[in-house]
C-alpha cells in the first residue's frame, strides 16, 4: 500500500536547476487514475501526443488534435499535484509561424492548467521557441527521433549517427539558447547523448538515449507492459499488466459463462 507524501509542486525552473543533479523522473499519463500513480514518483508527468497511437489506436502522431491534447491534458490535471505538468502540441498546431505556436500553446495551458509545453524541432524551430519563452510560455524541446516527422525522415529509426551527430547537437543547442527549460533526447546513441548532455547547460530527458541523460521519460504504456505485442528495445518493462489483465479477463468470461458470476455475496437478497 502506497503512502501519499505531500510534495511542493515542481515548477520549469525547478526542473531546470536539476541539470547535473538526481536524475529527473518523467513519465506520460492520459488519465487521471493513471496520473495519480505516476504523480507520486515522477517530476514531470507528460500528456503526450503518443496518446494517439496509446489511447486512441492511431498509426502514428500524426493525426492527434489540439482537442484531443485538451481533453486528456485536463484528466491529468486532475489528477497530479506535484509533478510538473507538461503537455505535447500536436502536429500541424504550432509548424506555421511563432505566432500560431503562441495561439495553441496559450489555449492548452489555459484550458488544462499545465505548467508547459512541448514541441518537436531544433533550429528550425528556435525561433518559435524563443517567441514562446519571451510571453511565459515555458518550453520543453524534443530532438534526436521527432515522431511528428517520421514521414520525412524514414521511420523509427536512430538519429545521429557518423555526420549527423553534428545535426542532432546543433539542434540541442539551438532550442538551448532559445530558452528552452529542458530537451528531450529521443533515439539517440550514447556517445552523442553524453555530448550533448556534456554540452548544454539544461536538462537532458533520454528515451531511447541511455542513462548519460539528466533524465528518463517513457510510455507509461510501455513501461507497465500494458501492450503485449509491442516491445521497443530500450523501454525496460516493469510490470506485465497486459497479460494480468488478459488473464482476469478471460476468468471474468469464464465464471460469466459458467453462472460462477456474480456469485451469492455480489448479490442483493430479497426481503
Amino acid at each position: 500500500m502506497s503512502t501519499h507524501i505531500p510534495r511542493k509542486a515542481t515548477t520549469p525552473a525547478a526542473v531546470r536547476a536539476r541539470k547535473g543533479g538526481e536524475p529527473l523522473v518523467c513519465l506520460t499519463a492520459y488519465t487521471t487514475p493513471m496520473a495519480r500513480l505516476v504523480d507520486g514518483h515522477a517530476d514531470v508527468v507528460l500528456v503526450g501526443d503518443s496518446l494517439g497511437m496509446v489511447v486512441h489506436g492511431l498509426p502514428s502522431t500524426v493525426g492527434v488534435t489540439t482537442e484531443m491534447m485538451i481533453l486528456h491534458g485536463r484528466a491529468v490535471r486532475r489528477g497530479t499535484e506535484a509533478a510538473l505538468l507538461v503537455v505535447d502540441l500536436p502536429f500541424g498546431s504550432y509548424e506555421a509561424s511563432p505566432a500560431q505556436a503562441f495561439d495553441t500553446a496559450a489555449r492548452v495551458m489555459a484550458e488544462t492548467g499545465c505548467a508547459a509545453v512541448k514541441l518537436e524541432g531544433g533550429e528550425t524551430m528556435a525561433e518559435t521557441i524563443a517567441f514562446l519563452t519571451a510571453r511565459s510560455i515555458p518550453v520543453m524541446a524534443h530532438v534526436g527521433l521527432m515522431p511528428q516527422q517520421v514521414n520525412v525522415t524514414g521511420g523509427y529509426r536512430v538519429q545521429g549517427r557518423g555526420e549527423d551527430a553534428e545535426r542532432v547537437l546543433a539542434d540541442a543547442r539551438a532550442v538551448e539558447a532559445a530558452g528552452a527549460f529542458s530537451v528531450v533526447l529521443e533515439k539517440i546513441a550514447e556517445p552523442l547523448a553524453r555530448r550533448i548532455t556534456e554540452a548544454v547547460a539544461i536538462p537532458t530527458i533520454g528515451i531511447g538515449a541511455s542513462a548519460a541523460c539528466d533524465g528518463q521519460i517513457l510510455v507509461i504504456d510501455d513501461m507497465l507492459g500494458l501492450f503485449t505485442d509491442f516491445r521497443p528495445s530500450f523501454v525496460r518493462r516493469y510490470a506485465e499488466l497486459g497479460q494480468t489483465a488478459d488473464a482476469a479477463i478471460a476468468a471474468y468470461a469464464s465464471d460469466v459463462r459458467a453462472r460462477r458470476f456474480p456469485a451469492p455475496e455480489h448479490t442483493f437478497p430479497g426481503n
